[in-house]
């Protein structure tokens, strides 16, 4: 069988939240510098730059793109369910922060989140790649609705997933999938990787971004999937893909919602796996961990609505804020990423 050459540099981009954006100041950064990577790996938020970033010619474009009107527009029109008010929200905080167990019941991914996206993500076009390969974590459902608040017991829950083109699943094949790792994980999730060619892309960024808790999971061929929250720091699978790793080194989780989230629903001891993830060896590391103090008035957040009762999320009043929110986020990571790959050989 003849071996797939590996790519030269792979970039991860793990999540990033609503301030994807910076994302793509650190891919400018890398190209200014000569270290532009040929494949992209990505979660969640950062999906979404990714898309951007294969989908567009230049910085320019992608800026642009990123600051579009349907992007606003796009943002402007998440909603909040019926379950997103103040009581139900703190309740359901409280109970998985008590709850002190490996994903010991199922979790009902199909009606208990906070936020409805709009039904289409405002991607490029059909996508034609002009910059590099793009590969998206996800995760894929391996229960239905009827299952859900039943215990758990053994049932393996999910299977980590990566959608990628067919050179990237030629160097992931047989690859165990880093989420299962019995160091972290409480047995909810496959050991072995799946791997999916076919998908068109922005489904496969809808399943990445459909992070559990906050929005529903996402049906493609029969099938229900959830977000690259499952592995937000997919260090391993970059070593399989390329010769050369740019990681970025995240802040801890959220000790009050991140994690009691992470393993009550996932099985993931979450700061367990971000340790690991920062002892392993990076070519070049990306140092964001200040970003939610950089960026606290460049983002979106969540806030309560008292009068209606509900919890929402802040997104600009007008277009240009949001312009500027983004130029600010863009330009953090174009900083961030130029500080990284000073004095590197590329």
């Amino acid at each position: 069988m003849e071996r797939t050459e590996k790519y030269r540099r792979c970039l991860v981009l793990p999540g990033g939240g609503f301030r994807f954006g910076y994302y793509l100041g650190i891919y400018a950064a890398a190209e200014d510098s000569g270290h532009q990577p040929d494949i992209l790996l990505a979660s969640c938020g950062g999906a979404i730059a990714a898309a951007v970033i294969a989908g567009l010619p230049d910085t320019q474009a992608r800026f642009d793109w990123l600051t579009s009107a349907d992007m606003y527009c796009f943002l402007r029109q998440i909603r909040p369910t019926d379950r997103a008010t103040p009581l139900r929200a703190l309740q359901g905080v409280v109970l998985r922060w008590l709850d002190h167990t490996m994903a010991s019941r199922i979790t009902d991914l199909f009606r208990c989140y906070l936020f409805d996206l709009p039904t289409a993500l405002p991607l490029p076009g059909a996508l034609p790649t002009y910059g590099p390969a793009i590969a998206i974590v996800g995760a894929r459902l391996l229960y239905r609705a009827c299952d859900s608040g039943m215990k758990r017991g053994d049932r393996q829950l999910f299977a980590q997933i990566v959608l990628c083109p067919e050179r990237a699943a030629a160097l992931l094949h047989g690859t165990a999938a880093p989420a299962a790792d019995p160091r972290w994980s409480g047995g909810a999730i496959a050991p072995i990787l799946e791997l999916e060619c076919d998908m068109p892309v922005a489904e496969a960024v809808r399943i990445s971004v459909a992070d559990m808790v906050y929005f529903r999971n996402h049906a493609w061929a029969a099938q229900h999937y959830t977000g690259g929250v499952i592995d937000l720091f997919p260090i391993e699978l970059a070593h399989r893909l390329a010769h050369k790793v740019i990681m970025e080194r995240k802040a801890p989780f959220n000790p009050w919602f991140a994690l009691p989230a992470l393993r009550s629903v996932l099985g993931i001891d979450g700061a367990a796996r971000l340790r690991h993830v920062h002892s392993e060896h990076a070519h070049i590391w990306v140092d964001t961990r200040d970003v939610a103090r950089a960026l606290r008035d460049h983002s979106i957040e969540k806030k309560i609505d008292w009068r209606r009762n509900r919890i929402s999320l802040v997104v600009p009043d007008t277009h240009a804020a949001y312009v500027a929110q983004v130029r600010a986020q863009w330009q953090y990571g174009y900083r961030k990423g130029m500080a990284a790959f000073a004095g590197k050989q590329s």
